[in-house]
């Protein structure tokens, strides 16, 4: 069984027991957060929203906080002396999918 979910503009295919790291948002560890912008779920049949399915949810508990690795962002203008060097580390927050409801 799979569901299709919606969180931070982006879609997750998930299953009971998968790790996700999403964007962050704030909330405590071992906590449960419901996502009920369920967009499909897959339990033997495919069951498709218009856009979300009415009455599906996504339990997911909250594991903890983390930085992706380093994006290193490096322009150069030939021939000008122009550099531009930067970084960029997202912040996730890590969860474990419990259980789908559909």
């Amino acid at each position: 069984m799979y569901a299709i979910i919606k969180h931070g503009g982006k879609q997750y295919k998930v299953s009971e027991g998968d790790f996700l790291n999403l964007d962050h948002f704030e909330a405590e560890a071992k906590s449960n957060v419901e996502i009920d912008e369920v967009l499909a779920v897959n339990d033997g049949s495919l069951k498709v929203g218009a856009p979300f399915i009415k009455g599906a949810k996504v339990v997911l508990e909250v594991v903890g906080e983390g930085k992706d690795k380093k994006v290193v962002i490096y322009k150069k203008r030939r021939r000008k002396d122009s550099k531009l060097k930067r970084g960029f580390r997202r912040q996730y927050t890590r969860v474990k999918v419990t259980s789908i409801k559909a």
